[in-house]
């Protein structure tokens, strides 16, 4: 038996409270957004990670593109995706990606991956190289990218950030404690390590990173996550509620409620960063574009008032 499934995979779900229910999706936009990722064969981590959001971004044509295909080498046990060997790497995938953004009309583009742990540079370089045909396709969109950890990937790291994203996103999930259950395959201060180097290849590039609450961490223990990303200058941190998506995956243990959020929101902002969001239904890439404008007017504020 697996991590996973060695995670009290009979204990109940636990009923929604009401701040948690969203519209099933069903707009015409929803419909097109849909059949353009289908005839280009594009996954998205909407789909794929069961995403509460999509109804609502894809109404306004807004999805996270998945590159590396839809098969991860890795087994989180809050983590939706499949988990196998992976296909081949599709070469047409970053052109198909330049085509959708373009069909789409977005100013900001989050694009996100599998991991891929069986390629020699974990897939930094297709990442290199969807960001780069955006570049030549769409040079007013700004671009964001999620990433892997790229574990014991040398020269990975460098290879993504010298394409110049706007913001480098890596979520650590978790609080360190919860690791080895919640996210086996990775390692907590690898990941941390991953953050502040990409701030040191490039110090103009916005980082950014993410957890979930709601999987048997204290409050104290996000508090100290929130000074590790602060040490390794992060910019920005999103907190959500974490949502199980199958009795196999691991059980909830609470539902933190919208003001407990906004006190996490708050103090985060009194550790100093630039931009948080925090709220139940918050995820990496719900409201990227507006948060990243906003990142920079933050940026800009701090820098005016130096």
């Amino acid at each position: 038996m697996s991590k996973v499934e060695n995670l009290n995979a009979s204990a109940p779900r636990m009923p929604k409270p009401p701040w948690l229910r969203v519209k099933a999706p069903a707009s015409p936009e929803y419909a097109e957004t849909a059949k353009l990722m289908r005839s280009l064969n594009l996954n998205t981590v909407c789909e794929e990670a069961a995403c509460p959001n999509i109804g609502e971004c894809w109404q306004k044509k807004h999805a996270t593109i998945m590159i590396l295909g839809d098969i991860c080498t890795r087994a989180c046990a809050f983590c939706n995706v499949k988990t196998g060997k992976p296909r081949v790497v599709d070469m047409l995938e970053p052109d198909n990606v330049a085509i959708a953004i373009g069909k789409l009309g977005l100013n900001h583009v989050v694009i996100t991956s599998v991991d891929r742990d069986d390629l020699p540079d974990g897939g930094a370089g297709h990442f290199a190289r969807v960001i780069e045909r955006l570049r030549e396709t769409a040079p007013g969109t700004t671009i964001e990218v999620l990433t892997p950890d790229f574990m014991r990937k040398d020269d990975a790291l460098a290879r993504v950030i010298t394409a110049k994203p706007d913001v480098f996103n890596h979520n650590l999930e978790t609080v360190p404690r919860l690791y080895p259950t919640i996210r086996p395959g990775a390692r907590y201060y690898n990941s941390l390590r991953l953050l502040d180097q990409a701030k040191v290849l490039d110090p103009s590039m916005f980082t950014k990173s993410g957890i979930m609450v709601g999987l048997g961490e204290e409050k104290s223990e996000v508090q100290q996550v929130m000074d590790d990303l602060r040490a390794a200058n992060v910019d920005f941190i999103t907190i959500g509620q974490y949502l199980r998506p199958t009795p196999r995956h691991a059980p909830i243990d609470r539902y933190a409620t919208p003001e407990e959020f906004k006190s996490l929101e708050d103090i985060a902002y009194g550790k100093g960063f630039l931009m948080v969001s925090s709220s139940p239904l918050t995820r990496s890439s719900h409201h990227a574009g507006e948060d990243f404008a906003k990142l920079q007017t933050a940026r800009q504020r701090k820098q005016d008032n130096r």
